[in-house]
Order: C-alpha cells, then sequence, then structure tokens
C-alpha cells in the first residue's frame, strides 16, 4: 500500500480559509444559517470551520450541530458486523433556516442522500447546501454536487482519500492512498 500527499497542513489551512470565506460571502452573518458536521469525519472540519470564522473573522454565535447518518444508509444492513451510531446533537431549530451539510470527502452522493433523508425528522430547511474538503468528481452514484469544496480529486475505484485531522490523527494532511 502507497500513499501520496494531496494536501499538507499548510495547504489545509488555506483551503480552509478559503471556504470560509465564501460561506461569509454567502451567509454574510451566519443569523439564518446552521452547520451541520455529519458524523463521524465531517465533525472535525464543521469545527475547524467555527473556530475559524469565530476567532479570525469575528463571526458570532454560529449554530453547530453533528447529524449522524448511520441507520438511514442504504447499505447498513449490508455487513457482518453491527454498527455503532455515533451521536446526533442539534440542539436548534432548522426550520426556515439555511443548512450548511460539511464533510470531508463526497464520494458515491450516499451519505449526503442519507443526510437529506436524516434532516427531514428536524424540520423544513429554507435551503441546504454542502461544503467538502475533498470532492471526488468521477465517483458518484447519485447527482450530488458540492456548493463549497476545498478540492477536487481524480481518484480512480482502487484508489482511497484519507483525510487525518491533528485532533483525531495527530496531524493535518489529505492522502491519496493505493492499495
Amino acid at each position: 500500500m502507497s500513499q501520496k500527499v494531496l494536501l499538507n497542513a499548510t495547504e489545509i489551512n488555506i483551503a480552509l480559509n478559503r471556504l470560509a470565506c465564501q460561506l461569509i460571502e454567502k451567509h454574510d452573518d451566519f443569523s439564518k444559517t446552521v452547520l451541520i458536521g455529519i458524523q463521524p469525519r465531517g465533525v472535525f472540519l464543521a469545527e475547524r470551520l467555527k473556530t475559524l470564522l469565530e476567532n479570525e473573522y469575528k463571526i458570532k454565535n454560529i449554530k453547530l450541530g453533528y447529524l449522524d447518518i448511520t441507520f438511514y444508509r442504504d447499505d447498513f444492513r449490508r455487513s457482518e458486523k453491527p454498527l455503532e451510531a455515533n451521536k446526533t446533537r442539534i440542539d436548534f431549530i432548522v426550520e426556515d433556516k439555511n443548512v450548511v451539510f460539511i464533510d470531508d470527502v463526497l464520494f458515491t452522493g450516499r451519505s449526503i442522500r442519507s443526510a437529506l433523508t436524516a434532516m427531514q425528522s428536524f424540520g423544513r430547511p429554507l435551503e441546504i447546501e454542502l461544503l467538502t474538503l475533498i470532492d471526488r468528481r468521477f465517483s458518484r452514484h447519485l447527482p450530488i454536487q458540492p456548493d463549497y469544496r476545498g478540492r477536487q480529486v481524480d481518484a480512480i475505484n482502487g484508489e482511497k482519500v484519507k483525510v487525518c485531522w491533528k485532533e483525531n490523527d495527530g496531524e493535518d494532511a489529505v492522502y491519496l492512498v493505493k492499495n
């Protein structure tokens, strides 16, 4: 197994700042916008963006939630081992709000479809957008595209994109892993 660095820590930081600025351009003071990190890996990106928006860009009162999609996935019964759900934490109203789903990698689109289904339990948002750090554009099974992307990656089927976060993996990096 070999891996190639797609983004190092500096490049991830640049991408995060660009994504934060794009969010500000569209959502101004975030008074009508909520951020939803898709469990498990989207939460790291969502927390980073929230911290960046608050500390560097002085945006106050950003609402951040976590959405677990485990039992909304269309493949959750296809595994031999039992699945472990993550926590959903949405302690605010999404009705008539702009919701920004945040995930680390957009691959087939199935996780986002699951998130759309899960979100229905919380009300009817005004609009739902998608922000991803990595967009694997040639791998879609569903017609889902990100509104905000850090980097577009052309990976073939045998390759995997691995996003590492300092808080969880000890480093900030994105790798293309070949089996």
